[in-house]
Formats: C-alpha cells, sequence, structure tokens
C-alpha cells in the first residue's frame, strides 16, 4: 500500500453514470425547467431545474450539508459523471430563495410530466409492468418530522414530543416508489387541513394513462377527519383511512360477534372483521375496518410499562392491567393489539375484507420512502435557516428517491 495525494482522475462515485444517464433519458432538467420557468433576469448560470437535480445529485453522494456541494464540486473526476458539474454551494442557496410559491407547485407539474416519460420508456422495456402499474394505483399520504436544532431557523416548531422540527408532508405513487406531490411544513402543522389539496396535486402528477386506471388513497391515523375521504369521494376515487382508537370505535368493536373474525392474509396471528360504522359528513358507503393481531406475552410483546405504545393498542379493559393479570387473561380470551381503518373499499365479504386489510396493510411504503430520503439522500438534515433552500433541499431529497426508483424499474430484467 501506497499513501499519497488522491488521484484526480478517480471517483468513489462512479454509480453517478447512470443517475446522469436515467435523467437525460427522462428530461428531468428540462422539463421542470419548462414547469417552474425562470427565477433570474439573465439567462445565464444554472436554472431552476439544475439547481434541483444538482442538489439531489449531491445527496446521492452522501452530503448532507450545503457545503457539500462544494466537495462534490471539488471531485474533478466525479464532475465529469455528475448531471450538473461546478454547482456551488452559495449559487444554490441564491437561487432557491428567488423561487416564488407557485413555482414550487410547478415543481409537481414538471414531476408530472417526468412520470408521463418514464412511464413510456417502461411500456418500450417491459409493457406487461407498465400495464400492471396504470391498471391499479395506490396513492399514499404521510407525514415525517426533521429535527433541526437552529432556533432562528424558518418554518419550524415544536412538535408534540418536544423537538423542534420541520415536516415533509408527500404524497406517493406508492406502487413505483416515486413522488407525486410534497409540502414542508412545521412541527405544528396538522396535516388534515392540507391533505385533500396535497390527494389533488399528487393526483393531477399522475401520467394519464394511470388516472384512467382504478386509483385508491390510504393514509394513516394522522388524517383520520373526513377531508380526504370526502376529496377521495369527488373524484371516484376509493379510500382507506386509519382511525384513531376513539371510544366509540371500541364499544363498536364489543359488539362485534365471536364469529365475525377471519384470518388476514399473511399475518400469523391476525384477523379482521367489518362493522357498521360512518361519522358525520364521511361518505355515505363508510364503513369500519377492524384488525386484531393475537400477542404472546412469552416472548415480550407486552411491556409491563403502562406508558408503552404497544398498551395503546390493547382493550381499554386490558390497558392497564399488570403483566401478571394479563398473562391470565390471555389464557382465557387472548390479548390483541387492534387497529381500525375507516374505508369504502369493498368488504362486503370476508375475503374481501381480509384483501383489503392486506393492501391497506402495505401503507408503511412510504415509511420506505422516508428511510431512503433520509439515510439514502440526506433529508435526516434542513441545512439552512432560510424556509425556501430548506424546500430546496427537501426536493432535492425527494427527486433522489424518484430517479431511484424509476432507475430500478427501467433496468430491472422481466422475469
Amino acid at each position: 500500500m501506497r499513501l499519497g495525494a488522491p488521484d484526480a482522475a478517480l471517483t468513489r462515485f462512479s454509480g453517478l453514470a447512470a443517475v446522469t444517464e436515467l435523467i437525460d433519458r427522462l428530461g428531468i432538467i428540462d422539463k421542470l425547467d419548462a414547469a417552474v420557468g425562470p427565477i433570474k433576469d439573465r439567462d445565464r448560470g444554472c436554472s431552476a431545474g439544475q439547481m434541483l437535480v444538482g442538489m439531489s445529485a449531491a445527496q446521492l453522494c452522501g452530503e448532507d450539508f450545503l457545503v457539500g456541494l462544494d466537495r462534490h464540486r471539488a471531485d474533478t473526476a466525479g464532475q465529469a459523471l455528475t448531471p450538473v458539474p461546478g454547482l456551488a454551494s452559495t449559487t444554490a442557496a441564491g437561487l432557491a430563495r428567488k423561487f416564488i410559491e407557485g413555482q414550487w407547485a410547478a415543481v409537481e407539474t414538471g414531476l408530472g410530466d417526468v412520470h408521463t416519460t418514464a412511464l413510456d420508456l417502461l411500456a418500450q422495456v417491459d409493457p406487461d409492468r407498465a400495464e400492471q402499474l396504470t391498471a391499479d394505483v395506490t396513492i399514499d399520504l404521510d407525514t415525517t418530522d426533521v429535527e433541526v436544532y437552529g432556533r432562528l431557523k424558518q418554518g419550524v416548531a415544536f412538535n408534540h414530543q418536544g423537538q423542534r422540527v420541520a415536516r415533509p408532508h408527500v404524497a406517493t405513487w406508492a406502487d413505483t416508489a416515486v413522488v407525486l406531490a410534497a409540502d414542508l411544513g412545521s412541527g405544528r402543522d396538522d396535516p388534515r387541513a392540507t391533505s385533500a389539496e396535497l390527494f389533488y396535486r399528487a393526483l393531477a402528477a399522475l401520467p394519464a394513462q394511470a388516472r384512467a386506471g382504478r386509483v385508491r388513497v390510504r393514509a394513516d391515523a394522522g388524517y383520520f377527519a373526513g377531508q380526504l375521504a370526502r376529496a377521495a369521494l369527488f373524484v371516484g376515487v376509493e379510500f382507506a383511512i386509519g382511525a384513531r382508537r376513539i371510544a366509540p370505535l371500541w364499544r363498536i368493536l364489543d359488539g362485534v360477534a365471536a364469529d365475525g373474525w377471519t384470518d388476514a392474509i399473511d399475518m400469523t396471528g391476525a384477523q379482521v372483521a367489518v362493522a357498521d360504522y360512518c361519522p358525520n359528513w364521511w361518505p355515505a358507503a363508510t364503513q369500519l375496518l377492524i384488525r386484531r393481531v393475537r400477542l404472546d406475552l412469552d416472548h415480550g410483546q407486552v411491556s409491563g410499562d403502562p406508558r408503552a405504545r404497544r398498551r395503546r393498542t390493547l382493550h381499554p379493559a386490558q390497558r392497564a392491567l399488570p403483566l401478571d393479570d394479563l398473562a391470565t387473561v390471555a389464557k382465557v380470551d387472548g390479548v390483541f393489539a387492534y387497529s381500525f381503518i375507516v374505508t369504502n373499499l369493498d368488504v362486503s365479504t370476508p375475503a374481501a375484507a381480509a384483501q383489503a386489510e392486506y393492501w391497506y396493510r402495505h401503507r408503511t411504503k412510504v415509511e420506505n420512502l422516508f428511510r431512503d430520503t433520509k439515510h439514502g439522500a440526506a433529508l435526516r438534515h434542513l441545512p439552512s435557516g432560510h424556509l425556501a433552500v430548506n424546500r430546496a433541499w427537501m426536493w432535492g431529497a425527494l427527486l433522489a428517491a424518484t430517479t431511484s426508483g424509476w432507475l430500478h424499474h427501467l433496468t430491472a430484467v422481466p422475469p
């Protein structure tokens, strides 16, 4: 082994060659620029699309601060492979602050054009897969908190856990693992207030051939309010939304017959049941889907701490019991963790109910995308005190995940 100066002809990030090729094939920069429009008086230097894609490429190379753009810029060999060479941190921050509100929304329009092009390419590579993706479409809505520490950062607030956070609110096309629409709020922002608007924007960003198929939307209990359900109803989209474990639902659960349960699909010890429940101002076809999962106390699936998170999923009559008493109950009646879902999906038969629950359970796909944006890109951190710069950084991470999603689909070898 010989120690010496780094060889400028080598780079650790040769995978950028595939990313850059895909960005060129899909025309991501051109489509973003066409949708966003000019952000400067003079037509020179980096455009809006180049700035966002440049941030995305730097994050894919492991950079999680703005200064990482300068490190990426200093990688001579890497600059020959990156989609936007020469982007400096100060340039990127300055360009981000030139965006106006409508131009942030236009990013989603450009992204929708990218999805259309990608789907057309996929139809050439794997027609069966493209047809499958457009025949049955799922939109996931969710939020994730990004903790920050600067007390002067714009657009952040303390959440219920006492953390100072910004809160990306994202709609994804679950089947392709790509992003459709996104907002950046603070720790005080309730996603229910803007869920309908975000859903409509996500629907608009879907390719036309995908909107022509069956479209469903799913969300967790943070969206347990009628806004999203009504928005879905108005455009003919089926929905499934997690429900909070409130007292009326526990009373409904107590009325479920012992033979009203059917085994869940691919989930050991889980069963599902259906009950009548339609809150005020929800679509008339709304019903309640209940899932219960038997817990094994011998394997430590229930904590002795009454404040434990899983304790909240137990029946209220069992929630405060010490472990010894719970063990006695488990031998007689069983101890279950319960989840509630309000939906207008077809749950008219036990098989249909089990299938609806199985589909809803895969809502965790959006959590996988958040994991990719935080650990594969750099959404685990927001580097600036300016809200506009942090929005650009968020979109850089979301573009990184979207690029990776389409790269996997377009390069996968059909079976």
